[in-house]
């Protein structure tokens, strides 16, 4: 994929008519809930002028639900949010879960904390000083059209979501795939009644299975984004590599399927040059779920914080660390490291459910807190078995 050398101009995205043009300044905040409607956290920075609602481009949130079909924590949330910030934004709550890249992941088994994280975009006019030359957080939303139920899993949302985060990566001003180091993708799923749909017209969907329907949405969401960020060769994409050819993955996207919506609304994160966000991220790829030593690493070498020491661990990480966003997976081959896991076995509890569990453990053992954005069903995102962190750190004031 090629960008223009200068960005600029309109794009179709979730976050309405601005431009690259101009300096961003990012905020995040992550703010605790105690359910998926509560909202007094965020409340109160509003009240207290931390947080500038017309300024909120996006939101993260790790709902207590059980992340499978019928898990409705993540409609509530959705539906929470709208609701606060229509009223703010002077539209109705549909339209402001437009204006608002809205993604919730159900999900927090173990240790995980409910939480929102919420990013906040200013632009600044061109020519304001700067305190530093590097790069710095910046961030772009896009969404794609509705999806048929036939299309789901398959090279219609593949293209479509390739298409998506090129626009966002424009509106972000990230003009290099290199600077991308997280793309988060809520997608949508197969419920009984689409699939039915289907039928009616003759036309076969990708499954008639609603649970599997989550992951080939997965998987069709994040060959989209390894498309656009050039890390996987066009012609190796195809209807028949989703879920089937593991070869084939990013290590930079993340996709949660849920029922709340029909097309997929599209989050990057990246760093571009004046930036003046007070904030970095950088990512890399845990080959396992156990893999602590790849984020050990991604933290000493991108942000020159060591968390195996005590008083790094205890003030450098804990007070500057604002969430690790990571994909989990049970390893579809049944094992960790050459040994067993039982984790497809369970018939109780879903295999996604464990793996969140055990990389939420794994993660918080070194953030030292444990309102982690951890999500399951990694098809497609990092290798089998592991998967994507991307880490959000918080630096000098840039401005």
């Amino acid at each position: 994929m090629s960008l223009p050398d200068r960005v600029g101009g309109e794009a179709h995205t979730a976050g309405g008519g601005a431009t690259a043009a101009r300096p961003q300044l990012v905020g995040v905040h992550r703010i605790d809930c105690r359910s998926p409607g509560d909202l007094s956290g965020v409340q109160a920075l509003i009240d207290a002028g931390t947080l500038v609602p017309a300024d909120i481009v996006a939101v993260m949130g790790k709902t207590e639900g059980n992340g499978c079909v019928n898990d409705h924590t993540r409609e509530y949330a959705s539906m929470a949010w709208s609701h606060l910030l229509a009223p703010h934004l002077g539209c109705t709550p549909s339209q402001a879960a437009q204006r608002v890249a809205l993604v919730m992941s159900g999900g927090t088994e173990g240790v995980l904390s409910p939480h929102f994280t919420v990013f906040t975009r200013r632009w600044l006019e061109d020519g304001v000083p700067l305190r530093h030359n590097a790069p710095r957080l910046v961030i772009g939303t896009a969404h794609t059209r509705d999806f048929a139920p036939h299309e789901m899993g398959r090279m219609a949302q593949i293209e479509a979501t390739s298409k998506a985060v090129r626009e966002a990566m424009l509106q972000a001003g990230i003009q290099r795939v290199q600077d991308v180091h997280f793309v988060q993708v809520k997608c949508p799923l197969l419920t009984s009644t689409k699939v039915q749909q289907a039928l009616s017209r003759d036309i076969e969907p990708v499954t008639r299975d609603t649970y599997e329907s989550m992951g080939y949405s997965r998987g069709a969401s994040a060959l989209g984004v390894a498309l656009a960020l050039e890390e996987v060769p066009a012609s190796a994409v195809s209807d028949a590599a989703v879920l089937r050819d593991w070869s084939l993955y990013s290590g930079r996207a993340s996709a949660s399927a849920g029922i709340e919506l029909d097309h997929n609304v599209v989050i990057v994160l990246g760093e571009a040059p004046g930036a003046a966000s007070p904030y970095r991220i950088a990512h890399t790829v845990m080959r396992d779920a156990v893999d602590a030593a790849s984020v050990r690493t991604l933290l000493r070498e991108c942000f020159a914080i060591d968390p195996d020491r005590e008083d790094d661990n205890d003030t450098a990480l804990s007070g500057r660390l604002v969430n690790l966003l990571a994909k989990a997976e049970a390893s579809p081959d049944g094992l960790v490291r050459g040994q067993r896991h039982t984790m497809l076995n369970d018939s109780d509890i879903n295999a996604t459910r464990h793996a969140r569990a055990v990389v939420g453990g794994v993660l918080a053992s070194i953030a030292g807190h444990t309102a982690l954005y951890v999500s399951g069903g990694a098809e497609h995102q990092g290798p089998a078995g592991g998967g994507p962190v991307a880490a959000i750190l918080h630096v000098e004031d840039a401005v």
